[in-house]
């Protein structure tokens, strides 16, 4: 749906998605802290470093000749300044951290651990999140070819889909079990603060970098 179907709809069903995997926990016994509703103050702490961190690395990212290719991405590119602040204001919070977050480390992994333990719920809700970004992955190989070409570890002008689907997966995969550690110690909002400035700060250095000749 997000992805293909209706994509401007991704907050609705998104939220709707994460208001039924929030509700299947809780009817599974599971109380809101064991869900990752937790640690507020020190997971807004960690997740406004952790934030902070994200713009240095973009900062640095777009002023250095070798790296700034990176932030070439069609997706943010192709945008008016008004549907890019939607991107970044609306569709990536509602839409993608909201349920990647509260769904793959919040329900699922809580789901995971209270039946077969931390290991396997990181395990399990990390490796489903990075199967999860095959079409996001696939979109990354033709709207930012050297990002494609970095996770895939080959030349730009060469790029296999099928490896930058593959790189995607893996490194989406290892994301994951770094969230499911933010996730463990200071509960849901380190991770999707991080996760926040990750996406949202990537549409802002695009057109940042894009002005920079």
């Amino acid at each position: 749906m997000n992805n293909k179907v209706a994509p401007r709809l991704g907050p609705v069903t998104s939220v709707a998605a994460t208001a039924a995997l929030v509700a299947m926990a809780r009817r599974s016994g599971l109380s809101w802290e064991e869900i990752g509703f937790e640690h507020g103050r020190r997971g807004a702490i960690a997740g406004g470093a952790l934030a902070a961190a994200v713009a240095a690395v973009y900062t640095v990212g777009i002023s250095h000749p070798r790296t700034k290719p990176l932030f070439h991405d069609e997706r943010a590119l192709s945008l008016s300044r008004a549907r890019v602040l939607e991107e970044a204001l609306v569709q990536v919070p509602l839409g993608t951290v909201l349920l990647e977050e509260v769904g793959f480390r919040g329900a699922l992994y809580a789901m995971v651990r209270q039946r077969r333990g931390t290991v396997a719920a990181t395990a399990i809700s990390s490796t489903l999140f990075g199967l999860w970004h095959i079409l996001p992955a696939i979109d990354m190989a033709r709207a930012n070819p050297a990002l494609g070409a970095l996770t895939a570890g080959e030349s730009p002008g060469h790029l296999d889909t099928a490896r930058v689907v593959a790189g995607s997966v893996v490194s989406t995969t290892a994301a994951g079990v770094l969230f499911c550690e933010l996730r463990r110690r200071g509960g849901l909002l380190a991770p999707a603060m991080l996760h926040l400035a990750t996406n949202s700060f990537g549409y802002l250095f695009a057109r940042i970098a894009a002005k920079r000749k």
